[in-house]
């Protein structure tokens, strides 16, 4: 002080008779001239160093000197002159003989050198590219504060110096103008190698660029282009560049601290399959004590740094939370104090508004930066899985199915991004509780540890709720889990459900796990019901337990309104770290289990595909000449697995055409596979000269144009395309597609039939132009003279592809005279190889297989193809049962969809994926009319509800919150009681009057959540049933033209949002609500005069509200919108992994799913500013309740006690956190009651004719003879297309078998169809037997038809219950079936026999053995009619003998339908029927078809059947 004095003379530092105890305060003159003139030039001199540091590391290019920069620095060179003018006028006065203190020196001086440094710092962020400065507009805005003191003082004194005074003014005008200056923002700089700034440092804070987006999203729905494109540092390429490195650099590090180590040389010449990694990962396996590279690590440091400067202003605003409790308790002194002067009340509410905003702005800060560290993680996380799921091996793949590798990038990675905004609770909760302890302290002293008592008490039982919810929470997703895996097969088998009328069985399994769901989800509610309880009550049952150990330990402890109410606000503080410390360390344990995921998922792949290039003893001159070389080869699909393939020697010479042949399952696609490089190696060697191609046996269709699936990325050349084209037989097929070569293909190629599918594949292959070919099985999936077709024009001797090499795997014997090499394999060994001529003559396996399905006509060798007669168009879709390539999921659609597409029936107009359609055309329109989420919504589940239930939850409420009310009334009236002698009277009632009032109000809490759960169950049991009900009696048209998947959702997110996510928001707002009425209640009761400012502060509330609601779910549409292609094209990519990896595609796959994560990115990142938009609004609102409740208690605090004012401050202090709730749940309200509108719509759609009409039931045992009659028949798929039968009449009489054959798309799965009823008839009528099959019920229909369908469809369950769902046969009775279907040997060699686990899809058994088992349920339900759909074209030969004797055996009797693709299985039935263009062409036997000369004998000659 006394150093002070002698800076300024004249004038004492600080004098409180002037600053303080006054009606009108100031500061002292020489407090002016020297801390608060200094306080600016201290902040910057201690910026500087860093901002210089940080700067020089972050170069953004230069910007050029525009007209805002040199005003700049001519305002900044004129602040110096002024400045320095007072210091050379101070120079003039002592030149006057006048005194003049050294403050007149120093802080011009000062000043003058820091603006001047300001100055000089606007020029050199010039040329570091800085746009907006951050540390500048702090400091011109802090200069401006600290002159406003001296510029009142100024103002209000008489003018005695008169030059100073002048310089003063120009210097604040020159302030704010540069204040002003700095908030504008440069252009962007030049050469600019990073993301330029967005926005200005004050947008920023405000986040007032939102404001226009949130404008524009309420005047009309937002699209993509409304929305900002990415920051540079927020790009999938960027992030996961960087996250890979980190991860690389942990790898290195822990393999450098491995003792072992494993060198490998590698050469660049072959594409080796080495066996070196595996050898190295057995090794360090050995040493157990090893540790792994940490994920953990590289996600720190590749986003810690950025996370720790949210953290920082986390404990800022930690620190501020606890100011105005002591403020609080300032105010309530003050008005106890009746002499005070009114100012410092005013300034006790400024303080408490300030410190109220800026603990606004700094949480929010705090979030936001915490929010996009959350949505970098999601967007690194994701780009590492993807990446990694492109080159991990078929032996890790089998340890995780598809699904769980894309729930480990959406939910898992989810979960880090959720934990992201509580991390900090980690050490903040810790800070809150132990500040809020202390000052609780300073209030009460050692009373407060009987409050801590109870806290502690607590915590257990909140860590057991919490561990007993997420117990319950995991046996919940187990049951959701199994319960949409079913449904998901059921809707992928809904067709064959309906066919064999099994829909009774399959509901009744769904409803009996959703039973066990809901029972799971009762008990949460219990829970829950005791978690809310112990939320609402725990600080009240604190407060409780410290006023009354405080008032009873002595009794001259007196409880003020101070004492009282600071205490509140402190344990009000106290209660959200002390509930939210539990949640924080589960989520933890879940991310840690997640993680242990990710290291499961990560282990470095041990062997990737093909691309493992490595070096092993194969002299280059063994391999010359040849193209593909294995010795002594040893493969499986897991290391763990017995081999698949043994033994194998091949060399196949540069330019030849080798068929693989064998039986179903021998390993034909297997060696395909090993060449690939998809199978673990165990031993031998493999080398691959030159690039590949690969046609899989399952065709892989990417969801894009027919012409992009054909050109995969390379370079297009119409001459070869259209060459491509004519030779794969693509061209008819263009003409019918809607949309010619740029027809979008839907998922799976949902919209092509089955040939396409593999046409497409194969034209993919053949424009690639590799050097190798490998092609599994292509010819199976096309009609016979289709497969002529192709193998003259590609794969054959003159085809295309002549001069590459060609390995082609095929049942079709016509074919194997023409090629070089054939290799016939048998259980996974190479039995034969050689020439055809060759293995003819050594007469052993081949020559046998060959004599046994070649017609029994002379081979002539110079017409070989002719008259080798077995038709090509055989087909094998082995899949081993050791390890199924990925699924590739249900193809039960494709054959009516390809009629349709084959038909025109889609409109020209229209893209031909539906998925597509809907998504792009109909979505914005259909979420514009729902999201103006009307009340009749809201009504509906209210009914669900009940009326009364929810009559009663709003009476509950209304009474918690009167009790709450009535305890803190009671506290502010017991405050209130006089002192006399030192104590207080009645504290004894006073405690038991407030203790009855707040567990009143617990009671009250606990039976609201627990009845508005209990009515949330019921809700979602009766939603969730109509909504099944419905899908089981919903016509096969709806599931041909809806994705399988937006039905799933329905019954995934749908019912999730209504089981879990509804009920607790109704209850958060409902609970916001009513606290933030009774807030209200409360401030008018105590201050009337707060009735004022209500009607404005509510109309910016709901203005801000609306605006928020109606663009944040417009952001959310958009973000679920672009979110799901990512999971889409993340599930093709795993799927079609092995392809992408044979034609080296991984780089542009990578680009396209980085391309999706921005774009999802694109729409989130707006959504995270908004909430924080909202956040700092509706926060003001409530910091003005603040302001207003303070202030009008200063205003009328000559009428007011000091209880009440403590209880409407400490009342006005939470309302902020409710009032930003309340906005929250209202949008997540509004958001997801729509859930409940899209299931209602989909409970509502047209259900086909009833299951059972009783009165027209048929007899039992019709139909007896097994007699169909058409009249006049017509069907179309669905309205507005084309009829795809058009007036049929025929009779089939009974016993009679009937082949029907005719070109794709002729209507020859239709007419099944229609026997079925799955298509009702436009005209005319089916009878059987004479029964009108329109009159009975539809399960009397199909339970007594018997069908083989042409996709064999298998649900995951034992093989009995694929067999027999309703048990109604014995073991006997199913022994005999399968005996007869030649699965007996099969199944008895399986230790759990008829209990075998078929998995989804019946994936681990052969295609084969799949259509063996369709043959089994028909067998086992032998009815008269029995239609066999193309059953047996995925099939080899001999198995398809098996069927073929089997039908003629036991359905001797029997009405036989079959669509055949193998003409040779119908040349002996009675008769044949040809379709075309969905009428009758020729119906009679076939030898007199033949005779006839019409299309039966066009088909039958180029099968070589005639």
């Amino acid at each position: 002080m006394n150093k002070c004095l002698c800076i300024c003379v004249s004038s004492l530092f600080q004098d409180s008779n002037i600053s303080i105890h006054t009606d009108n305060p100031d500061l002292t003159p020489c407090f002016q001239n020297t801390i608060l003139a200094w306080i600016p030039s201290i902040y910057l001199w201690t910026a500087l160093p860093f901002y210089l540091l940080y700067l020089k590391h972050h170069k953004r290019g230069y910007i050029l000197l525009s007209m805002l920069s040199r005003f700049k620095t001519v305002l900044g060179v004129l602040l110096w002159a002024v400045s320095w003018a007072d210091l050379f006028y101070s120079f003039h006065e002592v030149l006057q003989n006048r005194t003049v203190p050294p403050v007149s020196f120093v802080t011009p001086l000062l000043v003058g050198i820091t603006v001047l440094l300001a100055t000089l710092l606007i020029q050199y962020e010039r040329l570091k590219g800085v746009q907006s400065s951050g540390v500048l507009i702090i400091f011109w805005f802090v200069s401006l504060l600290c002159a406003v003191g001296p510029l009142r003082s100024k103002i209000m004194t008489t003018v005695k110096d008169r030059f100073r005074f002048t310089t003063f003014y120009i210097y604040f005008a020159l302030v704010i103008v540069q204040l002003i200056l700095s908030c504008f923002k440069e252009k962007p700089p030049f050469f600019s190698p990073v993301n330029t700034d967005p926005v200005s440092i004050f947008t920023i804070l405000y986040l007032h660029f939102t404001g226009f987006m949130a404008i524009r999203g309420y005047k009309k729905p937002l699209e993509e282009k409304d929305l900002w494109s990415l920051n540079e540092d927020d790009t999938s390429r960027r992030i996961v560049q960087h996250l890979s490195k980190e991860w690389d650099r942990e790898k290195a590090r822990w393999k450098q601290k491995e003792d072992v180590t494993y060198m490998k040389k590698s050469n660049h010449v072959l594409n080796h399959v080495a066996d070196g990694p595996e050898e190295a990962e057995v090794l360090i396996r050995d040493k157990k004590h090893s540790r792994k590279p940490s994920f953990l690590k590289a996600l720190l440091k590749t986003f810690g740094p950025y996370f720790l400067i949210g953290s920082f202003f986390k404990l800022i605003q930690d620190l501020l939370s606890f100011v105005n409790p002591q403020l609080l308790s300032v105010l309530i002194n003050f008005v106890k104090n009746k002499d005070a002067p009114t100012w410092w009340g005013f300034l006790i509410a400024a303080l408490m508004f300030t410190c109220a905003v800026l603990q606004t702005l700094i949480l929010h800060q705090h979030f936001q930066y915490c929010f996009v560290t959350g949505m970098r993680l999601r967007t690194g996380i994701t780009g590492m899985i993807y990446r990694k799921s492109l080159v991990i091996t078929n032996s890790a793949k089998r340890s995780s199915t598809v699904g769980e590798i894309v729930n480990l990038m959406s939910v898992d990675a989810q979960r880090f991004m959720d934990l992201m905004t509580f991390l900090n609770m980690l050490w903040s909760a810790p800070l809150q509780i132990f500040l809020a302890l202390y000052f609780l302290w300073q209030t009460l002293g050692p009373s407060v540890l009987a409050g801590v008592a109870v806290m502690v008490l607590l915590i257990p039982l909140n860590a057991a709720i919490a561990m007993k919810t997420r117990a319950f929470q995991v046996e919940q997703m187990r049951h959701k889990d199994s319960r949409i895996k079913l449904m998901n097969e059921i809707l992928s088998g809904i067709k064959v459900l309906k066919l064999y009328a099994w829909e009774p069985s399959f509901a009744a399994k769904v409803l009996e796990i959703r039973k066990n769901e809901l029972r799971v989800l009762r008990k949460s509610a219990y829970l829950n019901s005791l978690s809310t309880f112990t939320w609402v009550s725990a600080p009240f049952l604190v407060a409780l337990t410290t006023f009354a150990v405080y008032v009873s330990v002595d009794e001259n402890n007196i409880l003020d309104a101070e004492k009282a109410f600071v205490s509140l606000s402190l344990f009000n503080i106290l209660r959200f770290p002390l509930n939210m410390l539990p949640q924080v360390i589960s989520n933890i344990a879940q991310v840690r289990t997640c993680l242990s995921c990710f290291k499961r998922h990560r282990t470095p792949a041990v062997f990737l595909s093909h691309c493992s290039v490595s070096h092993f003893s194969c002299p280059l001159s063994s391999c010359a000449g040849y193209a593909i070389t294995v010795k002594n080869g040893t493969f499986s699909w897991g290391k763990e697995l017995k081999p698949s393939l043994k033994d194998i020697n091949l060399l196949v010479p540069s330019g030849s055409l080798v068929a693989v042949v064998g039986h179903v399952g021998c390993g034909k696609s297997s060696l395909v596979s090993a060449l690939l490089g998809e199978m673990e190696k165990l031993e031998g060697e493999v080398a691959v000269k030159g690039s590949i191609a690969y046609v899989p046996q399952q065709a892989w269709i990417q969801n894009a144009t027919l012409k992009d699936n054909i050109l995969f990325g390379q370079t297009p050349n119409e001459q070869k395309y259209q060459n491509v084209l004519e030779a794969c037989a693509l061209k008819t097929d263009l003409e019918v597609l809607p949309g010619g070569d740029q027809t979008e293909i839907g998922e799976k190629g949902i919209n092509l039939s089955g040939g396409q599918r593999q046409r497409v594949s194969l034209a993919r292959a053949v424009f690639s132009n590799a050097d190798i070919y490998l092609l599994d099985d292509p010819l199976s999936a096309v009609d016979s003279h289709v497969a002529k077709h192709i193998f003259d024009r590609v794969i054959g001797p003159d085809g295309v592809l002549k001069g590459k090499t060609r390995i082609l795997v095929t049942h079709g014997i016509s074919f194997l005279p023409q090629v070089d090499y054939i290799i016939v394999l048998v259980d996974g060994k190479v039995s034969e190889m050689g020439s055809y001529q060759e293995l003819l003559k050594q007469n052993q396996a081949f020559s046998e297989f060959l004599r046994n399905y070649s017609l029994e006509e002379d081979i002539e060798e110079d017409e070989p193809t002719k008259e080798l007669g077995t038709n090509p168009a055989g087909c094998s879709s082995v899949l081993l049962p050791v390890c199924p390539p990925p699924p590739n999921d249900s193809l039960v659609l494709t054959r009516q969809l390809s009629v349709i597409s084959s038909e025109g029936g889609e409109c020209p107009n229209k893209m031909s994926t539906r998925r597509r359609v809907c998504e792009k055309n109909c979505t914005d329109r259909l979420w514009c009319l729902t999201l103006q989420v009307k009340l009749a919504v809201f009504w509906q589940y209210m009914k669900a509800v009940s009326p009364v239930i929810s009559l009663v939850i709003c009476f509950l409420y209304c009474g918690q919150n009167a009790a709450a009310i009535g305890a803190n009334v009671w506290l502010s009236d017991w405050t209130n009681e006089p002192v006399v002698n030192g104590t207080q009277l009645n504290t004894t009632k006073r405690i038991g009057v407030y203790a009855a009032l707040g567990l009143l109000q617990g009671t009250l809490v606990f039976i609201s959540s627990f009845t508005l759960a209990m009515g949330g169950i019921k809700a979602a049991r009766a939603l969730h049933a109509g909504l099944l009900e419905n899908k089981f009696h919903t016509p096969q048209s709806f599931y041909d033209t809806t994705p399988t998947g937006r039905i799933i959702n329905r019954f995934s997110k749908d019912i999730y949002v209504i089981d879990e996510v509804i009920p607790p928001t109704i209850l958060m707002f409902l609970g916001t609500f009513f606290t933030s009425l009774s807030t209200m209640i409360v401030i008018i009761a105590s201050t009337p005069l707060f009735a004022v400012v209500i009607v404005p502060l509510a109309i910016l509330y709901f203005f801000v509200q609306r605006f928020y609601v109606a663009t944040s779910r417009q952001l959310k549409r958009l973000e679920s919108v672009s979110r799901s292609p990512i999971y889409s094209h993340f599930s093709e990519t795993i799927t079609g992994a092995s392809v992408i990896r044979a034609y080296g595609r991984e780089k542009a796959f990578v680009g396209i799913s980085d391309l999706k994560v921005d774009e999802n990115q694109k729409s989130y990142y707006p959504g995270i500013v908004s909430n924080r938009w909202l956040g700092i609004r509706v926060e003001f609102v409530g910091n003005c309740v603040v302001l207003f409740a303070a202030l009008f208690a200063v205003i009328g605090k000559n009428s007011l006690n000091a209880g009440l004012v403590g209880l409407s401050v400490s009342y006005a202090l939470q309302v902020t956190m409710s009032l930003n709730w309340m906005v929250r749940m209202t949008s997540e309200l509004e958001t997801n009651i729509v859930a409940v509108e899209r299931i209602k719509e989909y409970s509502e759609t047209e259900t086909e004719a009833p299951w059972v009409i009783e009165d027209k039931r048929p007899p039992a045992d019709w139909p007896s003879k097994g007699e169909l009659e058409f009249v006049d028949y017509s069907v179309r798929y669905r309205k507005g297309l084309d009829l795809v039968l058009q007036d049929l009449n025929l009779q089939v009489h009974g016993g009679e078998k009937i082949g029907i054959v005719g070109r794709t798309g002729a209507g020859k799965s239709s007419m099944t169809l229609c026997l079925f009823r799955i298509l009702e008839a436009v005209k005319g009528e089916i009878k059987i037997d004479g029964v009108k099959i329109s009159d009975i019920g539809l399960h009397d229909l199909r339970s007594k038809l018997t069908i083989i369908p042409q996709d064999p469809v298998l649900f995951s369950g034992t093989l009995r219950m694929n067999l027999d769902p309703f048990n109604k046969y014995s073991d006997e009775e199913i022994w005999k079936a399968l005996e007869l279907s030649h699965l007996k040997r099969f199944v008895s060699s399986q230790p759990s026999t008829l209990d075998y686990e078929c998995s989804e899809g019946g994936e681990n058994l052969s295609v084969g053995q799949r259509q063996l088992v369709c043959l089994a349920r028909a067998l086992l339900r032998k009815t008269r009619v029995l239609v066999l759909d193309e059953a047996t074209a995925a099939i080899d030969l001999e198995t398809d003998d098996f069927i073929q004797m089997t039908i003629r055996t036991q359905f001797e009797d029997c009405t036989v339908l079959t669509i055949a693709h193998r003409l040779n299985t119908i040349m002996d039935y009675t008769r044949v029927l040809v379709l075309d263009k969905g009428a009758i062409a020729e119906f009679d036997t076939p030898a007199n078809l033949i005779a006839s000369k019409g299309i039966f004998y066009s088909m039958a000659k180029d099968a070589g059947l005639a």
